[in-house]
Parts: structure tokens; C-alpha cells; sequence
């Protein structure tokens, strides 16, 4: 029965996602996703999100590698855990400190709804296609 709702909470959730975007839930069709993460991520996580960015060791702790199967599982148990790494952010404008201690300025971002679904879409699929 377990697995029966699962599957069923899986669908309604490919469903929803779907609906609300018109595309299946693991395409970006505008790139907007791989542009987002290229200019506002890749330099700590690197562009294969391997934590392999030019600022990857200047961070305390060191950027991880979001390919891991650990990371993975995290992924798939909460799906939304991107987004919320973005979102949760304490200082508002999406600057880690890092950032600021390397001298590397990174304007705040005016996220919409469909930045985050796109950067998502991009990252999970670039996240579980890998060979971690």
C-alpha cells in the first residue's frame, strides 16, 4: 500500500509540475536554469556541480560535491532542497560570504517563481545523470 501512494504522490507531483510549466518536470526548454547556475552558482560548485568552482576551497567548509549518492538520496527525499538552499538564505541578497571575502561581486537576483523551477529542473537532472 506504501508504494501504491508513493507511486500515486510521485505522479500527481509530475502531473502538477506539468501543468503548471507545460513541460515534463526534468526540461528547461529556455536554458534559463544552466544560465542561472553558470553565472550564480558555478563558482563554487564548479559547472559539473562536482564542488570543483574556482572558489570551491576558499569556503569554509569546502563547497561539497552535489553528485554524491548521499546527495542524491537528499534529493530524492526532498525534492525541494535547491530551491530552499537558495531561498534560505539569511543575508537576502544570495551572497554567500565567501563570495564577499574573495572580493566577488554578485548583485542580488530578482528570483521568480519560474527562475527557481528552471534552476531545479537543471540542476536535479545534472545532479542524477552524473556517475557519482
Amino acid at each position: 500500500m506504501k508504494k501504491i501512494v508513493i507511486a500515486f504522490l510521485g505522479m500527481m507531483s509530475w502531473a502538477l509540475t506539468s501543468y503548471a510549466t507545460g513541460l515534463p518536470p526534468s526540461l528547461d526548454d529556455s536554458g534559463n536554469g544552466k544560465k542561472i547556475f553558470i553565472q550564480r552558482c558555478a563558482m563554487c560548485h564548479g559547472t559539473d556541480a562536482k564542488g570543483t568552482g574556482s572558489l570551491a576551497n576558499k569556503s569554509n567548509p569546502p563547497t561539497p560535491d552535489l553528485t554524491t549518492s548521499v546527495f542524491k538520496k537528499r534529493l530524492s527525499d526532498y525534492p525541494g532542497v535547491i530551491v530552499s538552499s537558495v531561498i534560505l538564505r539569511p543575508n537576502k541578497d544570495l551572497i554567500p560570504k565567501t563570495l564577499r571575502e574573495n572580493g566577488v561581486k554578485l548583485s542580488p537576483y530578482p528570483w521568480t517563481i519560474k527562475d527557481f523551477r528552471d534552476l531545479n529542473k537543471y540542476l536535479s537532472g545534472l545532479i542524477l545523470k552524473s556517475r557519482n
